[in-house]
């Protein structure tokens, strides 16, 4: 049994796995977790449940203790121990990769995505892949006819010459990891549209969220998705400006626009997308409805 341990829910601490895999560890979920102390914590209790003898496929740079009774299986782009991608390149709409192990290639890998974080998903696979039995040469095969999940840098259309994506991102590392992905497709303009997701999530990592937007050539931000939260306590007055004006901090004078709602992000999106951009959605609420209205539009 393969496991990737998520940091959002403690239920991982009931399994006993064979195989774990831990892609990174950070501080997320605010109102479980209370430092990333605590995260690291938990992932080290789930970590201590592999069986003897079992695997734990780990990022090289996940920061978190490894237990002795597994055999540790790293991984990583460039030189380095474990399972490593090198000579990484463009194919298509994804990356090619050379799949080497203690400075032996072993397969060359086509991911159809783009982005160092999804070879880095693709390198963790194949670990675990290796680690209950198959062969590497079948599994890296086999990438090539991945497909990725709904809301994971999903294409959904070009009109007018716009390409729009939408990406479920909604923390600050998923952000900047999936516009510096959307870069290399060579747009003429990338124009992030963020929905913060939870008041608490948006009061403690704006700052980090701007920064990560600011990659962007247009960022729009829109108000909070409450899900689960209401803004009350010490949540009260949390809005999606404060994510705004984070990344207006970070832009360098590039365009931030604060469109608090789905229908006024949709009506500036209509002016702002011109030939050769890309459009993306980033977020875990509804902003991805924006996607096929501005598809409309641009249409129309």
């Amino acid at each position: 049994m393969a496991v990737e341990a998520d940091e959002s829910d403690r239920s991982f601490l009931r399994l006993d796995p064979e195989v774990a895999v831990v892609t990174n560890v950070e501080l997320d979920h605010h109102s479980t977790y209370g430092s990333e102390a605590e995260v690291k914590d938990a992932f080290g209790s789930f970590l201590g449940r592999v069986r003897p003898g079992g695997s734990v496929v780990a990022w090289e740079h996940a920061g978190v203790a490894l237990p002795g009774g597994a055999k540790p299986v790293p991984f990583g782009i460039g030189a380095g121990p474990g399972l490593r991608a090198m000579e990484l390149g463009p194919a298509g709409g994804g990356t090619r990769f050379a799949l080497a192990r203690d400075g032996e290639v072993l397969a060359s890998v086509v991911v159809p995505t783009p982005g160092e974080h999804n070879v880095l998903n693709a390198l963790a696979a194949l670990a675990a892949a290796e680690a209950v039995g198959c062969p590497l040469d079948r599994a890296a095969a086999a990438l090539a006819s991945f497909r990725p999940a709904g809301r994971r840098f999903e294409a959904r259309g070009e009109a007018a010459g716009v390409r729009v994506f939408d990406d479920y991102a909604h923390h600050a590392t998923e952000v900047e990891a999936t516009l510096r992905a959307a870069r290399e497709l060579a747009p003429r303009r990338l124009v992030a549209v963020f929905q913060p997701h939870l008041y608490s999530r948006t009061l403690h990592t704006h700052r980090a969220l701007g920064r990560a937007l600011a990659g962007a050539d247009v960022v729009v931000v829109l108000d909070v998705y409450p899900a689960r939260e209401r803004p009350e306590g010490e949540l009260a007055g949390v809005t999606g400006k404060l994510v705004a004006d984070a990344a207006a901090d970070s832009a360098g004078g590039r365009q931030v626009w604060w469109l608090p709602t789905l229908a006024e992000a949709r009506a500036a999106l209509r002016r702002i997308a011109a030939p050769g951009d890309l459009v993306i959605t980033l977020g875990a609420g509804d902003v991805d409805t924006l996607c096929e209205a501005l598809l409309e539009d641009l249409d129309g």
